[in-house]
């Protein structure tokens, strides 16, 4: 056999073999799968339907070149698509942005290839950007990945919705952008970036970004190094409260995920993606102070090299009472849990007992 061929097989059976671990024996069994993609789902985000929560929907991407947004039912049927986009990356909601004095709920999604942001009118999916945003404007480096919407409260009747936004590659210290998002007079909307953020490792890249409203805090996944957490509101600063799930992963963190029990206390779901299980640390801290996140449970999962997940905690009906947990998983679908399942695992295997 040629050295070189050896050398070099044996570099990639090492190299699969760090990546790709097998589904556990006792990993938990979503209740719903979703109908696939035609390519390579990625993220997604729920939109709680505001007159009937057993009515609401996933929206997840589907990321290649050519690809969309996909709109499922709780069933996992694909209700809506809209196609044809320059490889669409990460996927978040937010409600009630102000459009020419309607308050519209809105999905926001990156189109990385396009360098934009894309912004849909929910439920319809209605594009309402002419086109797209641009984003990382004047940098050599736009390809937009992560996303998370912050909805910042100005007053009892004033939100203001910020699209915090990530990309392939970028400095450390302004690796995030943070874009106001408002409406125009011609009914689209518009952005405006106003702060520049995030410490980065250099080790990957960043791509999972998730915000907890409530709290007022930012996550995002630095890979193979860590979690970060920052204020979300930009006039609170940006000093990194967090760097945690630091030893805690097999390879990859991904996919944020924020569990609400109340609004202050729950969990946050990591992505531990080639050890197909979910890091999980109290959303509230520890008794030693709000920005101590240890390790409490690893959730082992049927999702397969999970990259993007969303978590509500508000009951959508008879088969998720307490909530559903979604994630993505190779296979071009989305996995859909009764939260109960989960809550069950981490109750009966914390990991200080293992």
């Amino acid at each position: 056999m040629n050295k070189y061929f050896f050398w070099s097989a044996l570099i990639l059976l090492v190299s699969c073999q760090d990546r790709l671990a097998p589904v556990a024996e006792n990993a938990i069994k979503p209740t719903v799968i979703t109908e696939p993609t035609p390519n390579d789902t990625d993220d997604p985000a729920i939109w709680i339907h505001p007159q009937d929560a057993s009515k609401s929907l996933i929206i997840g991407t589907d990321k290649e070149v050519g690809g969309g947004l996909y709109i499922y039912n709780l069933a996992g049927k694909i209700v809506k698509k809209y196609v044809e986009m320059q490889r669409p990356n990460n996927v978040d909601v937010a409600y009630g942005l102000m459009i020419n004095g309607v308050k519209t709920d809105v999905a926001v999604t990156t189109e990385r290839k396009a360098n934009t942001i894309r912004i849909f009118a929910l439920p319809d999916l209605t594009p309402i950007d002419n086109g797209g945003i641009p984003i990382f404007e004047g940098e050599e480096e736009r390809d937009g990945m992560g996303i998370a919407l912050y909805t910042k409260q100005i007053d009892s009747v004033t939100t203001e919705i910020h699209a915090i936004v990530g990309r392939k590659s970028g400095p450390s210290g302004s690796y995030l952008w943070q874009y106001k998002l408002s409406g125009a007079t011609d009914g689209s909307v518009k952005a405006e970036v106003i702060r520049k953020f995030g410490t980065y490792s250099g080790k990957k890249e960043i791509e999972a970004i998730a915000v907890d409203n409530e709290l007022g805090y930012v996550y995002y996944s630095d890979e193979t190094a860590g979690v970060r957490k920052y204020y979300a509101d930009p006039a609170r600063g940006d000093e990194e409260l967090a760097f945690f799930a630091r030893e805690d992963a097999r390879r990859d963190h991904e996919g944020i995920a924020i569990y609400k029990k109340d609004d202050a206390t729950g969990y946050i779901l990591v992505s531990n993606q080639q050890n197909n299980t979910f890091l999980v640390y109290k959303r509230e801290g520890e008794s030693n102070g709000p920005h101590v996140h240890t390790l409490i449970a690893d959730v082992p999962v049927s999702s397969i090299e999970c990259d993007g997940a969303d978590a509500t905690s508000v009951s959508l009906g008879d088969r998720f009472p307490k909530g559903v947990f979604v994630a993505m998983s190779n296979g071009n679908v989305f996995q859909l849990y009764d939260w109960r399942i989960l809550q069950d695992w981490i109750d009966r295997h914390p990991v200080q007992d293992e």
